[in-house]
């Protein structure tokens, strides 16, 4: 039956409910802000062994953890999911897995990502899909498209080896399309990328309406991410570029979508979302929670509150308190915030960095804090160094507060301070420790900037307008179409290519030939 707007199923990827931070604080401020709505939440998580870290509202009346390293929560595959691919059905996941491939590698190609990732949806609810995309025949048809002559990724000479990563860096991202988003809801994806998948399915086979919310740019932060990655040109290619082509599908296919900040907006738009589609929704604080905080410490102080994770540009913090701390030697930086599973290394290589530039003594990583507005109120001035943003908490928390602040230009970071504190460019410690030089030596600046943050934030930033514009939200979408009837299957399109040449069944060990 259609959705009432009381029912919405929240997809979620690598946060809320598992992870805290900004988004998941966005997460659990929007359930908690509708007790009259049921919601399901359908997190995507790592190995599925992740604990429960925020305690979920009676509102949430499932929670489902779905692994993309390891086994699906509630039992065993499907009946007929070790049953390999036979004849017609065979021939029919290969066009689907060639039009997807040249989509992701040949954009000239012309090839439609969305066809192909529907057929493949199709095998991954019937539990069937791991078991095609590692088989030789697919082995053989990527390794026949990496390699046509007009390709760049010819040159860099991919091997069976780059094949057989990026099959598995594949297959494991997509496994999102076998879950199932609960009928008569609202399908709301809290970030493009992955968390989108379980949607997309759900609007195209059921017709469920589907939301699109955006923090942080999911696309960018990709690219940045993979900067690092240690897969050789091939496979960074291939997934970049399942990435590239899985983000465009879902501004255009997203019934509505919502960014929490203009700077998203554009991105959007000039990745394909039609304008008239997507509305601006800005987060929320509650000024009452986050309440002016009084007089400044005694002793200097520069305060940040997050996660600590190398998104958020640590060094280049360190590096700027190094050297205003040449200028005052009282000077003290306290960071406050956890540090995520895997991010260990991260930490160790931030407490090598403050020991190498002399400054040690002076920087103190106190963890999770309960009381978040005494975060803020232990500094003089408070700090945000990212690289990315999307409109982020700890800053407006901050400007709640009252407190100057010196942050980068990223994301929604100058929409949310407007003229109320000072906005540095990114990865640049000399221009952030002059700004923060400028401000500790003029306390009533600091003063004056820390009274209109607060009032900004209660003249444009409250929680209640931010809930408020998701329930209309969810009303309007619920309203806004009938349920479409499931496609009948069908024999797709073959691509106007030569099929793929065969090759010998050493291509995969133990292989046999097709």
């Amino acid at each position: 039956m259609p959705s009432s707007g009381r029912y919405v199923t929240m997809l979620t990827e690598g946060t809320y409910p598992h992870v805290h931070g900004g988004v998941s604080t966005w997460c659990d401020q929007l359930v908690r802000g509708m007790p009259e709505v049921d919601f399901e939440v359908l997190a995507l998580t790592g190995n599925g062994r992740e604990p429960v870290t925020w305690e979920l509202p009676p509102n949430v009346i499932r929670h489902t953890a779905y692994p993309l390293w390891g086994l699906p929560q509630g039992g065993c595959a499907p009946v007929g999911a070790r049953r390999p691919l036979r004849g017609r059905e065979r021939r029919r996941f290969l066009a689907a897995y060639e039009r997807l491939l040249l989509a992701l590698l040949d954009p000239e190609a012309d090839c439609d990502f969305g066809s192909g990732l529907y057929e493949l949806a199709e095998l991954a609810r019937q539990g069937r899909l791991t078991a095609a995309l590692r088989s030789e025949p697919a082995l053989r048809s990527l390794m026949w498209i990496w390699t046509m002559p007009h390709l760049p990724t010819l040159a860099a000479r991919p091997t069976v080896h780059d094949a057989l990563t990026a099959t598995d860096l594949l297959e494991h991202a997509l496994r999102p399309l076998a879950a199932r988003v609960a009928d008569g809801s609202v399908a709301h994806a809290v970030s493009s990328g992955l968390a989108t998948l379980p949607a997309l399915a759900a609007q195209h086979f059921e017709g469920v309406p589907f939301l699109l919310t955006e923090h942080g740019i999911y696309l960018r932060e990709r690219y940045l991410g993979y900067r690092t990655e240690a897969q050789r040109w091939p496979v960074k290619a291939l997934m970049l570029g399942f990435y590239r082509e899985l983000n465009t599908l879902g501004y255009r296919k997203a019934d509505l979508i919502t960014p929490c900040n203009q700077y998203n907006r554009r991105w959007e738009e000039r990745g394909g979302a039609p304008a008239a589609r997507i509305r601006t929704v800005y987060n929320g604080v509650d000024p009452a929670l986050f309440p002016e905080a009084g007089p400044e410490p005694e002793i200097p102080t520069l305060s940040w509150c997050g996660r600590v994770d190398p998104i958020k540009d640590l060094e280049t913090l360190i590096r700027s308190y190094a050297i205003c701390r040449a200028e005052l030697p009282a000077l003290r930086l306290r960071l406050f915030g956890p540090v995520p599973a895997g991010n260990e290394e991260y930490l160790t290589r931030l407490e090598k960095l403050a020991a190498e530039l002399g400054v040690a003594d002076g920087v103190t990583f106190e963890g999770r804090i309960s009381d978040v507005p005494s975060a803020y109120a232990a500094g003089s001035v408070v700090m945000l160094s990212s690289i990315s943003e999307g409109f982020p908490f700890s800053l407006i928390e901050a400007m709640s507060c009252g407190r100057a602040t010196v942050s980068t230009d990223v994301g929604g970071v100058r929409e949310a301070v407007g003229d109320t504190g000072i906005v540095v460019p990114p990865r640049e410690p000399a221009v952030m420790a002059a700004a923060v030089s400028e401000l500790l030596r003029d306390g009533a600046r600091r003063a004056e900037l820390g009274r209109r943050a607060r009032q900004r934030v209660v003249d444009r930033f409250t929680l209640r307008r931010s809930v408020d514009g998701f329930r209309q939200i969810y009303r309007e979408l619920a309203g806004a179409r009938p349920p479409q009837p499931v496609p009948s299957p069908r024999e797709p399109l073959r691509l106007s290519i030569p099929a793929p040449r065969r090759t010998s069944a050493a291509l995969v060990p133990g292989g046999t030939p097709a």
